[in-house]
This record gives C-alpha cells, sequence and structure tokens, in this order.
C-alpha cells in the first residue's frame, strides 16, 4: 500500500497566521517612536539624571516582565486572539499618559502601565506561533523577529529625526501605531487556542518540576541584561562624544537593518544547527559587541559595534522561540512562552539599572570589561546545558 506523504516544502511553509502576525510586529514596531528615544527624552526634556532616567526605564522592564506572566496566563484562559487585542489597545492609552506626565512618580507610574500592556503581545504570539506544527515554528519566529526589526529600523531612523524637531508628536503617532496593529488582530489573526488544550493544571509546580527550563530561563536573564545594557548605556556613551540624537538615531537604525539583511541567510545556515551552540555563540557577540560600545569613541566605532550585538541578535532569535517552544507542554504552552519572554523583561529591568551605575561610578572601561566577562561566562554556561538541550528535544 502506497502512503501519501507531505512534501517538505509544504509542510514549511509559512500559513496566514505567522505572515498576519509578522505584519502586526512590523506596524507596532515602525510606529515605536518613543522606546528608542525614551532615555534622551527624559535627560533632555524632562532634565532627569542618567540614573533617575534608568529607573523609569527599568519601570517599562518590571511592567513588561508582568506582562509576560499575565499574557501568558491570560493567552491559555481566554485565547491569544484577545490577548494580544488588550494589549494594543492599552498601549495605546499608556503612551498618552507617558507623553502627559509631567512629575517624577507620574511619569515613573505611566512608565509602568506602558511595560504592562505593551508585553502583553509577546507570549500570546508566541504561543500562536507554538501551536502550528514544529518543522514551521522557527522560520515563523524567525520572520516574526525580521519583521519587528524592520519596523524598529524605520521607527530609530523617523525617530531621531523627530525628536530632533521635539518629542511630544512621538508619543501620539507610536498610540496611532498601536491602534493599528490591534484593527490587523481584528482582521486578520485567527484564534489558535484548542478547546482541547485548555487546562486547569498550575504552572508553578509544573516549572518547579523541569529544571532544564529553568535553567535555560536563568541564562537568558543573563543575556538579555547584557543586551539591555548596552542598548540602555548606547546613547550616554555617544551623547558624552558629542553626536547628536540624530545620528544616535541612524546608529540605532543600522542594528534593525542589519537584522533585516542577514536574519533571512542566518535562519538559512542556523536552523538547523544545533540550538545550544548557536545560543551560546550569540551570547558570546553580545558580550564582545557591548565591550565594544564601550570604549568607542567615533559614530564609525559605535556603528562597528551595534554590527557585532546585532549579529548576537540575530543567532538568538533563529533558535530562542523554538527552543523554548519545544521545551513547553501543550497546555501551558502560553504560560511556558511568558515565562521565556520573562526572560527579556528581567533583563530589560536589570540591563539598564546596571549599565547606568556601572558608567556613572567606574566609567566606561569598566562597562566593558564587565560585558565582555558576561559573555564568556553566559557562553560556558549555555554549551553546559546543550547536552541536555539536546537529549530533551530530541
Amino acid at each position: 500500500m502506497t502512503v501519501a506523504t507531505t512534501p517538505l516544502s509544504e509542510r514549511t511553509r509559512l500559513p496566514a497566521l505567522a505572515w498576519a502576525l509578522g505584519a502586526c510586529h512590523l506596524v507596532a514596531r515602525a510606529g515605536s517612536f518613543v522606546q528608542p528615544m525614551l532615555v534622551l527624552y527624559l535627560t533632555q526634556e524632562q532634565r532627569m539624571t542618567p540614573t533617575a532616567a534608568g529607573a523609569v526605564v527599568a519601570a517599562v522592564g518590571i511592567g513588561d516582565f508582568g506582562s509576560q506572566l499575565l499574557g501568558g496566563w491570560l493567552g491559555d484562559r481566554i485565547g491569544r486572539r484577545k490577548t494580544m487585542l488588550l494589549g494594543f489597545l492599552g498601549t495605546s492609552i499608556a503612551l498618552a499618559a507617558l507623553g502627559t506626565a509631567a512629575t517624577a512618580p507620574v511619569i515613573w507610574a505611566a512608565a509602568l502601565g506602558y511595560g504592562l500592556a505593551a508585553g502583553l503581545f509577546r507570549p500570546a504570539g508566541s504561543a500562536a506561533v507554538a501551536d502550528l506544527p514544529a518543522e514551521q515554528r522557527t522560520r515563523a519566529y524567525s520572520l516574526l523577529y525580521w519583521a519587528a526589526n524592520l519596523g524598529y529600523a524605520v521607527a530609530a531612523t523617523v525617530a531621531g529625526v523627530l525628536a530632533s524637531r521635539g518629542y511630544g508628536l512621538l508619543f501620539w503617532l507610536n498610540a496611532v501605531a498601536m491602534l493599528a496593529a490591534a484593527l490587523i488582530v481584528v482582521t486578520a489573526v485567527p484564534e489558535t487556542r484548542s478547546p482541547s488544550s485548555r487546562s486547569r493544571r498550575a504552572l508553578l509546580p509544573a516549572l518547579l518540576a523541569d529544571r532544564l527550563m529553568i535553567t535555560m530561563t536563568v541564562i537568558h536573564v543573563g543575556c538579555f541584561t547584557l543586551l539591555m545594557q548596552a542598548f540602555a548605556t548606547l546613547p550616554l556613551l555617544m551623547t558624552a562624544q558629542q553626536l547628536d540624537a540624530a545620528t544616535y538615531g541612524a546608529v540605532l537604525a543600522l542594528n534593525g537593518f542589519a537584522i533585516v539583511i542577514l536574519q533571512p541567510l542566518a535562519v538559512a545556515v542556523l536552523a538547523h544547527r544545533d540550538r545550544g551552540t548557536v545560543l551560546a555563540g550569540s551570547m558570546l557577540l553580545a558580550g564582545l559587541g557591548g565591550g565594544l560600545a564601550a570604549v568607542s569613541q567615533s559614530t564609525a566605532g559605535f556603528a562597528v559595534a551595534i554590527l557585532v550585538l546585532s549579529l548576537g541578535q540575530i543567532g538568538l532569535a533563529v533558535q530562542f522561540g523554538a527552543t523554548f517552544a519545544a521545551l513547553a507542554p501543550a497546555d501551558l504552552r502560553s504560560r511556558y512562552m511568558g515565562v521565556a519572554s520573562s526572560a527579556w523583561s528581567l533583563g530589560a529591568v536589570l540591563g539598564p539599572i546596571t549599565g547606568t551605575a556601572l558608567l556613572e561610578q567606574a566609567g566606561r572601561v569598566w562597562l566593558g570589561a564587565v560585558a565582555v566577562a558576561a559573555g564568556l561566562l553566559l557562553f560556558a554556561a549555555q554549551q553546559a546545558v546543550a547536552g541536555s538541550l539536546r537529549g530533551r528535544q530530541s
């Protein structure tokens, strides 16, 4: 008897869901004018010290950390689609509040709300991709990251130009972009949560019994802390060299364009490589990029540092989502992806705080040395669990 089989090209072809989620990422990130200019807005427009500005950025990260856990829980309970809508609409409201806040406590509270709403999309969207067949996940996650960085490159370029003429318009245009992303969800994103996958099983007991998941999460907290301190201190390092906001925006846009250009090639080269090795090498590049940024003294030097950081981000993006999706039980998929995403969010809290404090207290040389040392340590830690990761995923 002849058994019909589906060709590999058909099984790996991206479905409409992936393209719709990619469109959400593109629109939302292309309109994210506030995030790349937030430190400059706080230090120049609101006259905050670098440490105070770092605390506000950390408030965004605190909210984002909570949103990953909340978004994961909501994604498994009310559905992926409703959670995405709630996130985009809430972000629009929070941006309006942040742009009109005038005192430090109100700014901090609005930043916290902004982070809490803005992060809801990630675990819900990641769970929707995890609901796809396993052979489609790596390319789908890479598409989402590619679209997000294309949007980020556009936002960083435009935001730099707009910021040179005043910061107020950034917040309102960003809010409109969130409404446009919500409209895409309404018209093009179906619900992927299967009724059969609904479970009342608690996350914490399952997570505590999963040592590999805990270890991988801790390693990625360190990795994202390293990355976020590099991007949080970059505008301060550049302005110390008398470089203006437009130059900073152009250098930051290079990050997005490098990812847009190189990631499709990276998917072809790295998608079927050992996941632990790819992740470890990417963490090492993140440390080297952070070290280069700390000691650079020219636009060209900062551009090289951004390119090295971009290579690290690309390697992480190719394997991060698929790696954690493979670790997740079906009934806890959204919550597991929320925990994985919270590693990024916690890094967004710790990175700006540690980076700005280290720069202010110890100087750029120590900042660079710590970044390189952290990259080496993370490389070793990820390599140490690579064997367990291979065994689990096989």
